[in-house]
């Protein structure tokens, strides 16, 4: 059995494979790492891998107190991907970015595919029907775009995402959850539809935090995964173990 975790800007989340099958997902605040690790190895005993992904700082400290369970991997620029990396800069691609692009090479080895993953930042990732990686696009994500209209103006307020029913908003408030959301919809299928005019048979991923909250709002075909990553990091887990 093996254990992934995901160690993101707000959340960490733990992931327990049997067979390549979840069997296990939970979340949690930083803070409660150690208890939560105790109740994992508790209900699940026949762990033997483990492997960290942090979007941050390493996680030497998670690490270290997973080793007295199992043994222990931690995701990075150097670590054995199953794809062909063409990145430019493979030493500044994020450890999430990686993941995914291995998701993708597992799920539609033989394909084109593209990985968007709605969560802080909205990231873009290609996967060819040859297994290369081409890299992609990051924007800024959901909750990003309301917190810099409240923090780069005098007047507008800080909003929640709220589904917009129209999309000429008739205050301030509903014209703010239009830029904001319909303008992602709108980049969003823009760049699906920039991706399917170079790459034939194209299969749409998403994924991420904010998944949902998209996949009935957009035109194109997709199919939604808010667990893809996690498949990822359990693909390089099994693929570096040897």
């Amino acid at each position: 059995m093996n254990l992934v975790i995901d160690i993101g800007n707000t959340l960490m989340k733990y992931a327990v494979f049997d067979r390549g099958e979840m069997v296990l997902f939970k979340t949690s605040e930083p803070s409660l790492f150690l208890s939560k690790i105790k109740k994992i190895f508790k209900n699940h005993p026949k762990i033997g891998h483990a492997l960290i992904s942090s979007v941050g700082k390493p996680a030497q400290k998670e690490a270290k107190i997973l080793t007295l369970f199992c043994k222990v991997q931690q995701l990075s620029p150097r670590t054995k991907v199953p794809y062909k990396n063409c990145y430019a800069t493979p030493n500044s691609l994020g450890v999430d970015r990686m993941a995914l692009a291995t998701a993708a090479f597992y799920q539609n080895p033989k394909g084109n595919t593209l990985v968007i993953d709605a969560g802080t930042c909205v990231t873009y990732d290609m996967v060819n029907e040859f297994g290369e990686y081409l890299g992609g696009a990051i924007s800024p994500g959901l909750k990003m775009r309301y917190r810099a209209m409240n923090e780069h103006t005098f007047g507008l307020p800080l909003l929640d995402p709220q589904e917009v029913l129209d999309f000429i908003g008739n205050s301030t408030e509903t014209s703010m959850h239009s830029g904001v959301v319909n303008g992602m919809v709108q980049e969003i299928d823009g760049i699906i539809d920039q991706y399917r005019k170079r790459f034939q048979h194209l299969t749409v991923i998403l994924t991420g935090g904010d998944a949902q909250f998209f996949a009935k709002s957009l035109k194109n075909t997709i199919f939604a995964n808010s667990k893809f990553l996690l498949e990822g990091l359990n693909h390089l887990l099994e693929y570096n173990k040897h």
